[in-house]
């Protein structure tokens, strides 16, 4: 078996070593030579850490070997590099299991960044995102992603939800295609992603974005629960977000809402009238037949998540969408998460930074300002980001330099030492020292009847100590959205008798999804 070259960047304080309190101090040789301070760990005060530091860093700011600081690592199943940046929870486990004492409340700033290397970034967001005084938070809008099978009215749905909004007609301009839009429903907002289908949803959170707050997952009344409605509800169970299920095409002759509804309490969706959670609601885009009551059902389901941000502080946020324009430079589409986005606030977005220079809404109007689940377009970045990268102002261009530059270097190191996503072999390793909790598979088969057996073959695997978590199963070829999918939820894909096609296979390359291939169970 070969060794693992997973390399996490932050370890959480369960899948640690319980032990605690000094002991033995580890070995010092050459430190004192190089004038590096060797006091016992008993002898010093609470050790200051930064936001993120390298595993040299640290063990000179500790006064011991780098050899002691990797190995500790390992212990806890992290194999590093001694240039690998480590963030402060994890290098404050390692001081502790050294026997020193950390210091506690806000990490140190480093060279004036609070943030380097993009992993530790997106590891760090939820911090971001929670950070503020629960007095100072607002109701906002909610944030909705539409998903469904090919040709179930995914686009003309949203076309239809757009026309509905008086308040668009009354601001003036025409809905501009910027990768998500806004609609008003008796005063209330609801905020859409324009990108229809799961393609571009995981692909976010294959980035660590955390974007959409509620699924809409269409289904065609005429047609039925398909191949990707099956995907879709898969990509929004595995994203942990509300599902409502719009039961389009209600208005043709053979709609079959009560086969839907049983195809989909085959899948695992039980609807409200079936006993279950999920809401479904009958509409036509064609006819603009209960549009109402799906933006309604949408606002209940927001209401119940008490969904709110501050819109005081400053604007953290997700890039929908970029590209290159010839006259303006890179433009940016982005959903401001919280705080408020300004005209001459200086960002930083995944690896490239700059200043506001202009801010448009999807009625293509300039604004001076954009408040939490607002959504914009950004004119002023240096280069075009990514879809999913995590956009946060500072507080000068100093700061927003040095956070771009380590976040490339930390780029360029991941690049250059093989370090990916989780492999099967990895998993075992961490499943055998206690470390992994539950396996996630991706599992397609040549056909359908074949799963029902691989499953149960692999059911049997399930025991107290790791729990196997199906997130995909389904006939067919490997497909793209197979390995996004597995990229976002950090799982394996398996395939038996079935091949993988190039797209998919590149894309499994690029992501660092590990696929394995078998013709017999």
């Amino acid at each position: 078996m070969r060794s693992s070259k997973e390399e996490p960047v932050a370890r959480s304080r369960s899948g640690t070593r319980g032990r605690r309190g000094p002991r033995k101090p580890p070995r010092r040789d050459g430190f004192a030579a190089a004038g590096v301070q060797t006091l016992d760990p008993r002898e010093r005060g609470p050790i200051e850490l930064p936001g993120t530091i390298t595993v040299k860093e640290l063990a000179e700011l500790l006064g011991v070997n780098s050899a002691d600081i990797i190995r500790e690592l390992i212990k806890s199943g992290i194999f590093a590099t001694i240039n690998q940046l480590i963030d402060r929870d994890t290098a404050s486990l390692v001081a502790g299991e050294l026997g020193y004492e950390v210091a506690e409340g806000e990490a140190i700033e480093a060279d004036g960044a609070e943030e380097t290397d993009s992993k530790v970034a997106e590891a760090s967001k939820d911090v971001l995102f929670e950070e503020d005084d629960p007095s100072k938070l607002e109701p906002r809008a909610p944030i909705v992603t539409v998903m469904g099978h090919v040709d179930h009215g995914k686009t003309s749905l949203l076309d239809a939800i757009r026309t509905t909004d008086v308040a668009a007609a009354e601001r003036g301009g025409i809905t501009q295609h910027i990768g998500a839009s806004e609609v008003t429903h008796d005063g209330k907002r609801v905020v859409f992603l324009d990108t229809p289908g799961h393609e571009a949803f995981t692909a976010m959170r294959a980035r660590g974005a955390k974007v959409t707050d509620i699924a809409i997952v269409v289904v065609a009344a005429d047609d039925g629960v398909m191949p990707q409605t099956l995907e879709a509800i898969s990509h929004a169970k595995a994203a942990k977000v509300p599902i409502i299920i719009a039961l389009n095409k209600i208005d043709k002759p053979d709609a079959n809402a009560d086969r839907v509804k049983t195809e989909l309490t085959e899948a695992g969706i039980v609807v409200e009238e079936y006993g279950g959670d999920v809401p479904l609601v009958p509409v036509s885009a064609k006819s603009r037949i209960g549009l109402d009551e799906l933006i309604e059902m949408v606002l209940l389901v927001a209401d119940l998540q008490e969904l709110k941000a501050n819109p005081a502080r400053t604007a953290v946020g997700t890039i929908v969408e970029a590209r290159l324009d010839k006259g303006r430079g890179a433009v940016a589409t982005t959903l401001v998460q919280t705080g408020t986005l300004k005209v001459g606030d200086i960002i930083v977005v995944g690896e490239t930074f700059g200043r506001v220079r202009a801010l448009e809404n999807d009625l293509g109007k300039r604004v001076g300002e954009a408040g939490p689940a607002s959504a914009v377009v950004i004119l002023g970045l240096s280069d075009v980001p990514q879809a999913g990268d995590i956009l946060r102002v500072v507080k000068d261009e100093k700061e927003a330099r040095a956070m771009v530059e380590a976040r490339k270097a930390a780029a360029s190191a991941k690049a250059g030492d093989g370090s990916g996503r989780a492999t099967l072999e990895d998993l075992y390793s961490q499943i055998q020292a206690g470390q992994a909790k539950e396996l996630r598979i991706i599992l397609k088969a040549d056909v359908s009847g074949s799963l029902g057996a691989i499953t149960h073959a692999l059911e049997q695997l399930d025991q107290d100590e790791i729990r196997l978590n199906v997130l995909l199963e389904g006939a067919g070829d490997v497909t793209d959205n197979d390995i996004m999918l597995a990229a976002a939820s950090n799982a394996i894909v398996v395939a038996f008798n079935t091949k993988v096609t190039e797209t998919a296979r590149r894309s499994a390359e690029a992501e660092g999804v590990d696929v394995r291939q078998y013709d017999i169970i």
